[in-house]
Order: structure tokens, then C-alpha cells, then sequence
């Protein structure tokens, strides 16, 4: 007997999940550091290396893993075409968020984010668990669709669109190009500062502040849903969490840029502006 999909929107409460641990469809993944996940996660919950969700091609870090290697990690973690995967980590959404983009990539569209993660869990004193889950490999054959990612060339030809806009999840020091990461500093032309935490409650669990808060702070520096956006950071880490948080606000149209600055800033013929904020 089939059974009914799991019904969660896309950002959900410790409440919200709490009632449906053990269901046959759901699929917990933390990415946590493994030892915090062996301490303690969501029972239930699988483990899972934020590395297996990067490749790199020295100098740039963060690119998406091929399609062989992405059938593979979703097959070895049991992921079905009826699965709802809910995602986590201890850093308030940056792994989580780059699993979740992974899975638009490769158009599996059931899955949720744990506000606040393994702090929030803990802080409404759920359940924790200790024993490592080990998953039910599956046969999953991955298909891209890069709808939701941008390369290079591309933000080259666009650059200048006045409704396409870049979304700099970087800290202030390296988007002003006080602080160097690569073999040039700086940011994107025209790029828009947001760091990738400033949605963050620091104060509750890393729980996403007041949405129509954060919404009006982005609108103020040109980031709204009417808007083309494209976000990056270093190596689409940060950024996956600020990609993660567009789709929450309602911002359909809003892709990321894998490369980032470990592609941009290394090559040399890229333009680049300093700033002082």
C-alpha cells in the first residue's frame, strides 16, 4: 500500500518534525562534524561528510560533484524519488544548505530544513541520540538540472543586467578586500554585502531571525524577489546556507554561483571592485 507524502514546507520547526521521526519516507541527514554527530543528533539521523558534497579543481574548491559521483553518494545514503529529506548541521544552515541546493540540482524537490539545527533540538530539550544510523543503500539514478547554478562565463555576460543581482555572502573584510583568500581580493562588480550569518538568531539557537525582517534588510542593499539573484562566498559553502535562505523568502528566481571567489578571485582577467563600508 503506498503510502501519503510527507507534507513539510521548506523551513520547519524541532515541533514539526518531532511527531514524524521513524516514518518510512523521512530521511534525516545531519552534517554536523562527526564527532558532534557520534555525541549526539536527531534520532534517526544519518551522517554525512560535507565533503561528499564538493569537488575540487585546485584553485577553485566548492565545485558540484560529477553526475557519477552524486548517483552513488544518494544511492549509498538511501535516497528514493518518494523520499522527504530533512537537513541539518551544528553551524546554523551552511552544509545543510548545500545539501538542499544539491538536491534542486538534481530536481529531488521533498525536503525541509530543521531551523536552527542540532541547537534548536536540543534547546527545546527533544530527544537526542548517540548511536550511529546507518543507511539503506538505494539505486538512485541522478539527472542534473542546472537551473539553479551559474558558472563563471555566465555572470561575465551578465554582469551588468540591471535585474540580475550578486549576493556576496562573504564577510566584510573580504568583500571591502581587506582580507585575501585568493590571488586577488575584492568583490564582483556591483555585488551586494549580506554575511551569510546576519540571518542567524545568535541569541536562539541559530534559528533564522524574523523573516520579513531579514526580507526588508536584503531589499534595502537591492537583494529582492524581483530580481535575477546570484549568491557565492569562498567555495559555495556560506552561500548555500544564503541560497537556502532566498528560497525561504520566496525568491524564485535564485541560483548560485559554485565557483565562487576561489574561481573569480584566481583568475586574472576577471573584473573586480575594492570598496571601503
Amino acid at each position: 500500500m503506498a503510502l501519503d507524502p510527507i507534507d513539510l514546507p521548506l523551513l520547519i520547526e524541532a515541533e514539526q518534525l518531532e511527531p514524524l521521526l521513524g516514518h518510512p519516507q523521512l530521511l534525516i541527514v545531519d552534517l554536523s562534524a562527526i564527532q558532534f554527530y557520534m555525541r549526539c543528533h536527531v534520532p534517526g539521523a544519518i551522517y554525512l561528510s560535507f565533503s561528499e558534497l564538493m569537488r575540487s579543481e585546485k584553485p577553485i574548491l566548492g565545485l558540484l560533484p560529477t553526475q557519477e559521483q552524486l548517483t552513488t553518494l544518494f544511492s549509498s545514503i538511501g535516497l528514493t524519488p518518494d523520499t522527504h529529506v530533512v537537513a541539518y548541521d551544528g553551524e546554523g544552515g551552511g552544509w545543510a544548505g548545500r545539501l538542499l541546493w544539491t538536491l534542486d540540482v538534481i530536481g529531488h524537490k521533498r525536503y525541509s530544513y530543521l531551523n536552527g539545527g542540532i541547537h534548536a533540538w536540543a534547546k527545546r530539550k527533544m530527544e537526542l541520540q548517540s548511536e550511529e544510523m546507518i543507511p539503506t543503500p538505494t539505486d538512485y539514478q541522478v539527472t542534473l538540472d542546472l537551473t539553479a547554478s551559474v558558472d563563471k562565463q555566465y555572470l561575465l555576460d551578465n554582469l551588468n543586467r540591471d535585474d540580475l543581482v550578486i549576493w556576496d555572502a562573504r564577510s566584510l573584510a573580504e568583500h571591502t578586500g581587506e582580507k585575501m583568500l585568493a590571488a586577488r581580493a575584492g568583490h564582483m562588480p556591483g555585488a551586494a554585502h549580506y554575511e551569510w550569518t546576519q540571518a542567524m538568531d545568535q541569541m536562539d539557537a541559530l534559528r533564522i531571525r524574523d523573516l520579513d525582517t531579514v526580507r526588508a534588510e536584503l531589499a534595502k542593499i537591492g537583494i529582492s524577489g524581483d530580481k535575477e539573484i546570484v549568491t557565492h562566498c569562498q567555495s559555495h559553502h556560506r552561500s548555500a546556507f544564503t541560497y537556502l535562505l532566498g528560497r525561504i523568502l520566496g525568491f524564485k528566481n535564485i541560483k548560485a554561483y559554485p565557483g565562487s571567489w576561489s574561481e573569480w578571485g584566481n583568475d586574472p582577467d576577471t573584473p573586480i571592485e575594492l570598496s571601503d563600508i
